[in-house]
């Protein structure tokens, strides 16, 4: 890497340098046999500071939570020039205020990420994808309660209509073969064998010009794919649509006030851009 890394595998934490990206970073991981396990579109291209400050996942999300879940410590530039630090490069941390998942999703108002550390997983010894095209969105919903109902714990749960008439959906299982194995055995049983990848999300990012979002309650996720038209990839199992063909953006209650009171505390004179609300 060209960028400053300090990885300790027995601890299971990496402190790393903002502008290395996702990409580079899980390649040296890798050779620990450990990852950072979130999977953003375009790891090639997305900055550590980027990945933190727009609060990026992909379709692992089900089975391992967000990139806040695994953030323990980072060093940020604010407006006017001081670097603060919050959190630290151990797991179990309670010094200070936590400030860390402030700056998180803040998309860059409050100040500039330059260095973060994260608890890692190990890497899972196997995975396996399998699918069913349903005929209809009613039984793709109906489904979804099935395998939710079920005893297998996948760490992809997702609905897509990319580069298909139908909808797929996708369901994901890792770690040693033996829990792999069964959990596909039980996924048989719920009529899921075809087997299948992450190719779709690649290719609805990779195709899409503009890409709306709409998060809601899991068991809302159908009616609103229903009103949905053009492709869409959908996390079943957190209740996130994203579509190349999205709905007006519903007024927002976000409690903006708030907002601008923690902005005036860190940002008072306006340098950085705000946080669209």
């Amino acid at each position: 890497m060209t960028h400053a890394m300090e990885h300790i595998p027995t601890d299971m934490t990496v402190t790393v340098d903002s502008n290395s990206t996702l990409a580079e970073l899980q390649t040296e991981l890798k050779k620990g046999g450990q990852w950072l396990p979130v999977d953003p579109p375009s790891p090639a291209k997305l900055t550590i500071a980027d990945l933190l400050a727009r609060n990026l996942n992909g379709p692992r999300r089900f089975g391992y939570g967000t990139i806040r879940d695994y953030a323990i410590g980072m060093k940020v530039r604010l407006a006017d020039g001081r670097i603060i630090k919050t959190g630290g490069k151990v797991v179990k941390n309670v010094a200070g205020y936590d400030l860390l998942k402030l700056f998180i999703g803040a998309e860059h108002s409050l100040g500039a990420i330059i260095e973060a550390t994260f608890k890692l997983r190990p890497l899972p010894v196997t995975e396996q994808f399998v699918q069913k095209t349903c005929l209809t969105l009613t039984e793709a919903g109906a489904l979804i309660t099935a395998v939710l109902e079920s005893p297998v714990t996948p760490i992809v749960l997702d609905l897509h209509s990319v580069n298909t008439k139908f909808p797929v959906l996708v369901v994901g299982f890792d770690g040693t073969r033996e829990e792999v194995e069964w959990q596909t055995a039980q996924a048989r049983d719920l009529g899921i064998v075809e087997p299948s990848s992450l190719d779709y999300e690649k290719a609805f990012w990779t195709d899409a010009e503009s890409v709306g979002k709409v998060s809601v309650l899991p068991s809302k996720l159908i009616e609103v794919i229903e009103q949905t038209g053009g492709p869409f990839v959908a996390r079943a199992g957190n209740g996130i649509l994203y579509s190349h063909n999205p709905s007006p953006k519903p007024e927002s209650n976000l409690p903006s006030h708030l907002w601008q009171r923690t902005r005036g505390a860190f940002d008072p004179s306006g340098k950085l851009s705000p946080l669209p609300l």
